[in-house]
């Protein structure tokens, strides 16, 4: 299949940005049969991280690594702007090359392209052209090349030299080439790449891109002049350090390419229907009749009356609408959790934005209204944030935009419609705000699909939690959809298949009944112990941060709480709680679990959760700052009050008190002096007194640590974080810290190991406890009880049942031998 032909050129487009011209290129390759519809969202991406503006008036935007799975066959289309579309920072495009590459078949082309830069008038024809197969000719397989000779070699006497075979798998393409750029402009020496006959300026990104080099090329650094020997070994090392880097994508975009045939739906049509396909957000498959959700477009006129009365207007607004997310918020974790909650508590720290509201007044001062004013303020934040390229900022700009518009709405007078439903609906939106989602109607909603957004935002979120299949980043194309229309929605393989044959749907309906039937079978199983066949017993326990959350747990089979969060007592307030108010939530966790084991984890304050009241010292680095058992032992009025309020608690049953963030034997042994102070001054009963195994000292000193404690309990969310140093919270590297990793489990092997010779009980409260494949690897290395989200229980509890432990002990010591996380999940 020819990479690029006259089908996949659009001359003389009107583009007005640069979205609208990625659309262009993106639909010709659909068109085509390149790529898959949802690829052209992968083009946004990439430029949502990294501009691709290559110079010269050519600009090349291309997809991300993780989604190649979404590319049927390597193909390029080309949008001619002849007036030019803004492209970055004042700089505009007048040729847009969209390339689709599965692996480094592109290099070629970019040599190509880079040739016609560096050839005087070379893109101008391409430009000003109205024959589409001159850029065919140009750029095509079969190119005439013969106009833009390659540069003549001249014989170049070196300072330094060195040669290295390129290893990266996709070649030398614009993201190492600009590391190789930036570290080349650091040296005053001249500075050269060559590839056989040919070189490059390694300063000039459009020469080294013009080489062609591709994976097994060998090259030769050269240099000559000044610091010539230090140049060229910065680049080699350089070069090799990105070659971990690039292996690493490439293996990923593998990985994705297997999950996406791993999340192959268990149903397919026969059929032909209509098909959107998206990102998966939550997994599931559904049948509904598609509903579109139109999001309201606020016409704002300039209406100035008093300006004290217009300034009090807005805060009355913005007040209403901070209690209304208060009111949100505390449904939202009533119902889901604290977690989503948590984010109608981040929507309010929006709003107290205090430039938010000086802005507007500003501009109602100087003789605007209220609502002009204040849109015109949240529109400029908004598109500051949009304009910095970080995904987790424009997800806040989504955020802001939500809780802006419910100010408005306040301000104009409008009420938030609501849909009225009555079957059962795929619900299509461009996109959902967080209240949006909680306020439907979720009798009848059975499905999501969002034209944009990511698997990471909050919509996903609810998604997931809600238990409804979502896929999100479909596309444009989706909103153009009819409402009536009967559909299937796949959550696990991101697609929407519309307008299903009679046959389709009863197929469909058959599978969705079998995934229900499986979920009732395990629900039915799920207060049976997680028994072995051959006799061998785990304690399965839950997550939990209140009483109604242990209720639930104990409904979905938990036979104990493995961790009971209390910092979510601290948060959201303005003051501390006192003893008498812990010591009201503890008991009522204690009569919940009506005499099964609880553990209470004392403040974990710091790193991600911070408190504005207590007052705490602000830190670079949070998470290996002032947090967990640290703080308790600098603020022991925060230390004493809990301790108190917990043995209080435990006049009226048994709790096991457990301390985070240890580092030090000295802090556990100050910690136990606490503790017996603290019970004599309530004549409370022994308890007890165990450890979060979170940070890698405590895993590697477990022999020391075990004899000081009565219980361990493993975190492995930090003990992952602090192992691996990946912060599990990084928009690129979260991915990473897979807690499957061998290096993790070989210090929960230790720990346990250390455990049993001093009798000392062990269990894991992290999120791999949650994971059927991780749970089972935690049972063959010798963990006493596995701890999670209510909703996990079921399914692990049926895993464990399902096989020997002499099976678990020897699949742990197969994971113990690995070498990545990937290899673990092989297994």
């Amino acid at each position: 299949m020819e990479t690029i032909t006259s089908r996949t050129v659009c001359l003389n487009a009107q583009a007005p940005d640069k979205a609208t011209a990625i659309q262009i290129a993106g639909q010709m390759l659909v068109d085509a049969g390149y790529i898959e519809p949802g690829y052209i969202d992968s083009f946004a991406k990439r430029e949502a991280v990294a501009n691709t503006l290559l110079g010269a008036g050519v600009a090349i935007p291309h997809g991300m690594v993780d989604d190649r799975h979404l590319i049927r066959a390597t193909g390029v289309a080309v949008v001619q702007v002849r007036d030019g579309v803004q492209w970055k920072e004042g700089e505009s495009a007048r040729l847009v090359v969209a390339i689709a590459a599965q692996s480094d078949e592109h290099i070629a082309l970019l040599r190509r392209l880079t040739r016609l830069m560096q050839h005087p008038g070379g893109i101008d024809r391409l430009v000003t052209t109205d024959d589409p197969q001159l850029i065919v000719s140009a750029l095509g397989d079969a190119p005439t090349e013969s106009a833009f000779p390659a540069p003549a070699v001249l014989e170049w006497p070196a300072d330094a030299e060195q040669t290295w075979t390129v290893d990266y798998p996709n070649g030398l393409h614009a993201r190492p080439a600009t590391r190789w750029v930036e570290t080349a402009r650091r040296f005053g020496c001249e500075l050269r790449v060559f590839k056989g006959g040919e070189f490059a300026d390694a300063r000039a990104l459009t020469g080294l891109l013009s080489l062609g080099i591709t994976h097994g090329t060998e090259i030769r650094f050269a240099a000559r002049g000044m610091q010539a020997e230090s140049a060229v070994a910065a680049m080699v090392s350089l070069a090799q350090t990105l070659s971990a880097e690039e292996k690493a994508d490439a293996e990923r975009a593998k990985r994705n390419a297997l999950a996406a045939r791993r999340l192959a739906p268990e149903w397919t049509p026969a059929g032909t229907p209509q098909t959107f396909y998206g990102l998966g957000a939550s997994p599931g498959l559904a049948v509904g009749t598609l509903v579109k959700h139109q999001a309201r477009r606020l016409d704002v006129c300039d209406e100035p009356t008093d300006v004290i009365a217009d300034g009090e207007s807005l805060e009355r607004a913005i007040l209403a609408v901070d209690t209304d997310l208060q009111t949100l918020g505390a449904d939202a974790q009533a119902r889901l959790g604290a977690a989503q909650g948590a984010i109608f508590n981040a929507h309010r720290e929006l709003l107290k934005d205090a430039d938010l509201l000086r802005g507007a007044i500003a501009l109602i001062l100087r003789g605007h209204g209220p609502a002009w004013a204040w849109q015109q303020v949240l529109l400029g934040r908004i598109q500051g944030l949009q304009a910095l390229g970080d995904p987790l900022l424009a997800a806040r700009a989504t955020d802001l935009r939500d809780v802006g518009e419910q100010v408005l709405e306040r301000l104009l007078g409008l009420q938030r419609q609501r849909l009225v439903l009555t079957t059962p609906t795929i619900l299509v939106a461009e996109d959902l705000t967080p209240s949006d989602t909680l306020q439907l109607d979720m009798r009848f909603i059975v499905g999501l699909a969002i034209s944009g957004g990511g698997p990471t935002s909050h919509t996903a979120i609810l998604a997931r939690t809600l238990g409804l299949p979502a896929i999100v980043a479909a596309g444009p194309a989706l909103l153009e959809t009819a409402d009536g229309r009967r559909a299937v929605i796949d959550g696990s393989s991101g697609a929407l298949y519309v307008d299903i044959a009679a046959g389709d749907l009863e197929s469909a309906e058959r599978v969705i009944a079998r995934q229900r039937a499986a979920r009732e079978a395990l629900r039915e199983l799920r207060h049976q112990p997680a028994m072995t066949p051959d006799g061998h017993r785990v304690e399965i326990a839950a997550n939990v941060a209140n009483a109604k959350q242990a209720e639930g747990a104990v409904e979905a089979g938990a036979e104990a709480i493995g961790l009971m969060r209390t910092e979510f007592l601290f948060l959201e307030r303005d003051t501390a709680p006192d003893e008498e108010e812990q010591y009201k939530v503890y008991r009522d966790m204690v009569a919940v679990m009506a005499g099964r084991p609880l553990i209470i984890r004392t403040l974990d304050i710091g790193g991600d959760k911070q408190v504005p009241y207590l007052n705490l010292t602000k830190e670079e680095n949070p998470f290996l700052g002032v947090r967990g058992a640290r703080l308790l032992l600098v603020r022991q009025d925060l230390l004493y009050t809990q301790l108190r309020a917990l043995y209080r608690a435990a006049k009226h049953g048994p709790i096991k008190i457990m301390f985070p963030m240890v580092t030090h034997t000295g802090e556990v042994e100050a910690l136990r002096v606490h503790c017996a102070r603290a019970r004599a001054q309530v004549d409370g009963p022994v308890v007890p007194i165990g450890i979060m195994v979170e940070v890698p000292a405590v895993a590697v000193m477990a022999d020391r640590f075990a004899p000081l404690v009565d219980f361990f309990s493993i975190g492995t969310n930090d003990l992952t974080q602090y192992t691996l140093a990946i912060d599990r919270q990084h928009p690129e590297l979260a991915a990473q810290a897979d807690s499957l990793h061998p290096a993790v489990l070989e210090l929960i092997g230790n720990t346990v190991r250390a455990a049993r010779a001093h009798q000392t009980w062990v269990g894991v409260c992290g999120g791999l406890a949650g994971d059927p494949l991780g749970a089972r690897i935690l049972t063959g290395l010798g963990v006493d009880e596995l701890s999670m989200s209510a909703q996990d229980i079921a399914a692990v509890k049926a895993a464990l049942r399902a096989e020997n432990y002499t099976a678990m002990q020897a699949l742990a010591k197969r994971a113990l031998a690995c070498t990545t996380a990937e290899e673990v999940r092989a297994l």
